[in-house]
């Protein structure tokens, strides 16, 4: 869990913006940092302890979607995505590279503060989780255990899941061989944020199939229920 007073990096080209994300967060008992491009990011990640990052999808000679990839490769800092450009499309493609949330400009100070705080509640850091003898779950030679919050495959190496893909993955393999509709899987997932007619769900699974190895043309696994949902198709075993 972060901590009492979480840091924030704001990573922006406009200081007008920066600024205007400062006056809203800081009255809130947030620290904050900022970032005017890519390498001043990496700079303070590496230096300081941040617990969430805003990041300009559209940086002045530099791609949002490429920096939240890159980001994705060290760190497991929560990235919210906060750009002008509002299409399905842009949401969708930045859920699937790593991203936790995306608000679209221009955005409401109180969005953005009640926004940040749902995805602080629901990261779990990957290096904190406490070592556990809790409940696993095994299924195709995989095994999710609940308690350190890991999932390992057939060789026993570890694979690397977002807080949101565990708990995709665990809501699937706590009902296996059911169908969940859509509606029923982002009612299951609280909280998260979800809109009317979000794709980003969608994004979620075909994020969490990649991880599993699972055809995203002729999935195994996850398994699509044409204008239903999905169903998680193996059988799971307690340990």
């Amino acid at each position: 869990m972060p901590e009492a007073n979480p840091h924030i990096l704001i990573v922006d080209d406009d200081a007008g913006v920066r600024d205007l994300l400062r006056e809203c967060l800081e009255p809130e008992g947030f620290g904050i940092a900022e970032a005017a491009n890519s390498r001043e990011m990496f700079d303070v990640l590496r230096t300081s302890k941040i617990d969430l990052i805003t990041l300009d999808l559209m940086l002045k000679g530099e791609n949002g979607l490429t920096i939240t990839k890159d980001l994705r490769e060290d760190f497991d800092t929560p990235i919210v995505m906060i750009t002008g450009r509002g299409d399905t499309i842009d949401r969708v493609v930045g859920l699937e590279v790593g991203a936790d949330d995306y608000i679209a400009k221009p955005f409401h100070p109180r969005e953005v503060v009640a926004r940040i705080r749902a995805v602080l509640r629901r990261h779990v850091p990957r290096a904190s989780a406490a070592p556990s003898a809790g409940e696993t779950l095994a299924f195709d030679g995989m095994r999710l255990d609940i308690g350190r919050r890991e999932l390992r495959d057939r060789s026993e190496a570890l694979i690397d899941l977002t807080t949101a893909e565990f708990n995709l993955l665990e809501t699937f393999a706590r009902r296996p061989q059911r169908v969940l509709s859509r509606d029923a899987l982002m009612d299951l997932l609280k909280g998260h944020d979800w809109t009317p007619l979000d794709r980003s769900l969608d994004a979620l699974v075909s994020r969490l199939r990649r991880k599993l190895g699972d055809d995203s043309e002729k999935p195994t696994l996850i398994k699509t229920v044409r204008g239903v949902g999905y169903s998680f198709a193996p059988a799971v075993d307690v340990l």
